[in-house]
């Protein structure tokens, strides 16, 4: 039986991680090619990353799997990326904030330190589902003074030729392109200790 709590295992570990869903589980690639692989060729071997994102996720089910998730991984950082399910449901946002929020106090109850990662609607779900959508994730930020959270796919969202056929997922191509919007807000979570 160890006598070290949640808290005192993610201060010693030296763990990201990265719980979202598709946009971050590498859909229609290699999983080598996905943005959180090209995150641990990043940090070297000073790091260890954890994809555990799963396709199609939603916040409800992101909120049931993370608690093994932090026992199993006992990250120092959780870089939190769900929601673009949800949105595309057409779910409650007040159940995906709570859902999200739910989640940030889990990690940080485990002893991590969290990042979350924003995504965004197309305009035709409508201006004031989208408004609350896109407003959730500073939102959250602002609550629980997290790092501004970037919009993953920034850069690319306007350029259909870094897009699958299915014109949601990103290609192989863009995935640096998604490491580098993450990158700014991840620092601060790597230096702080």
């Amino acid at each position: 039986m160890s006598l070290l709590t949640p808290a005192a295992w993610a201060a010693d570990s030296k763990t990201i991680l990265v719980f979202g869903d598709s946009l971050s589980a590498g859909y229609g690639m290699a999983l080598p090619q996905a943005w959180p692989s090209l995150l641990q060729q990043k940090l070297g071997s000073d790091w260890k990353v954890v994809n555990a994102s799963q396709s199609g996720e939603t916040t409800a089910g992101g909120l049931t799997r993370l608690p093994s998730a932090l026992k199993q991984h006992k990250p120092a950082i959780v870089l939190l990326e769900l929601g673009a399910n949800d949105g595309l449901r057409g779910l409650p946002v007040a159940a995906a904030r709570q859902n999200l929020e739910k989640m940030i106090v889990q990690s940080r109850a485990a002893g991590a330190r969290v990042g979350l990662i924003a995504t965004r609607l197309p305009p035709n779900f409508g201006a004031p589902y989208t408004t609350k959508f896109d407003a959730m994730f500073a939102e959250l930020a602002k609550t629980h003074r997290l790092p501004t959270p970037p919009f993953l796919l920034d850069g690319i969202a306007d350029q259909p030729n870094l897009f699958q056929p299915d014109q949601l997922h990103p290609t192989a191509a863009a995935q640096p392109r998604l490491l580098a919007n993450v990158w700014p807000s991840l620092q601060p979570l790597l230096k702080a200790r």
